[in-house]
């Protein structure tokens, strides 16, 4: 019976001294209250849609014949519901097309926006690319869906150096509010791998396979541009030139390592519009990711990742 008592309230105890923490580095005031606050209540919960799609593009020269290809991903929407504490959140995401069998393809995307540092950090693995190819002599070849299977992940950081007044949160997780306009120098870092299976027999199109390791460092900007009371207009760059760069391909019997061709970049954008009362909120944020691979007079590939997230949420 003792132990059927103390363990409840050794819980209770736990989560009260859990809540004080969070509530105290919640309200924690280490920035310039005259530019940024936070929500006054403990509770945030968010309906959200997110529509999301990739791009891939090839351009080159094979035995002087100029060439190239564009495959492009079924859009994916999918439906969440988030419930937010103090600054953390939880949400669980459902894509209705998945439920009922019309797609299969996977993707997870994990995010963590803080005043001082944040990441992006996108895994999509899809076989549903559509497209086609061409090459200067020949007649164009139509690629289908299922024919393409592309394995990546993107992952990028920023480090804001004038967090005290400038807020991605305000922007992108709401868990500021940002009060008048202000900017930041960026600090970045970017890093793509990919994993790509292209061709079959019946296609006409040798088999090709692509594999590549990059990792990029960079600087960029970024601004909270506050019109009027309760709104709210980002957007921000992240460029970053490849340090290190590791690519093979294999096309039919053959095995090359690809050079590296300056300048190779990646690059993030994010926007967005968020407009807030004193308990509700609602807005749309966009996240842009392109890499650019080789030399286009031998071998380059373009890649595009981009989600674009509508969401409405009620403070409570």
């Amino acid at each position: 019976m003792l132990l059927g008592v103390t363990l409840p309230v050794s819980a209770q105890s736990l989560l009260k001294r859990l809540d004080s923490v969070l509530t105290a580095n919640y309200h924690k005031v280490n920035y310039d209250t005259a530019y940024l606050t936070r929500p006054q209540t403990k509770w945030t919960v968010m309906a959200r849609f997110n529509l999301s799609g990739a791009l891939i593009e090839t351009e080159g020269i094979d035995n002087g014949h100029h060439y190239e290809s564009k495959m492009e991903a079924n859009s994916k929407g999918t439906l969440s519901l988030g419930v937010g504490y103090q600054g953390f959140t939880l949400s669980l995401a459902l894509n209705p097309a998945k439920l009922m069998g019309k797609y299969k393809d996977f993707e997870l995307n994990f995010n963590l926006y803080r005043r001082s540092y944040g990441f992006d950090f996108i895994y999509h693995d899809a076989k549903n690319f559509t497209g086609w190819y061409d090459q200067t002599g020949m007649p164009r070849v139509e690629l289908p869906d299922g024919m393409l299977h592309v394995k990546t992940l993107n992952v990028n950081a920023y480090y804001a150096f004038n967090n005290r007044r400038f807020s991605y949160p305000a922007a992108f997780s709401q868990s500021y509010i940002q009060r008048r306009s202000a900017g930041s120098f960026l600090l970045a870092a970017s890093g793509m791998w990919q994993d790509v299976n292209l061709g079959d027999q019946s296609s006409g199109v040798e088999e090709l396979k692509l594999k590549m390791t990059n990792i990029g460092i960079g600087a960029g900007y970024g601004y909270n541009f506050v019109p009027y009371k309760g709104w709210l207009l980002h957007i921000s760059a992240l460029p970053t030139f490849i340090v290190y760069s590791h690519a093979t391909m294999t096309y039919g019997d053959d095995h090359m390592k690809l050079g590296y061709h300056f300048p190779e970049v990646i690059i993030t954008g994010r926007g967005a519009v968020v407009r807030q009362w004193s308990k509700t909120f609602l807005g749309m944020t966009m996240v842009y990711n392109f890499t650019n691979i080789g030399n286009k007079d031998d071998f380059a590939i373009y890649n595009t990742k981009w989600r674009v997230r509508t969401f409405f949420g009620l403070r409570i």
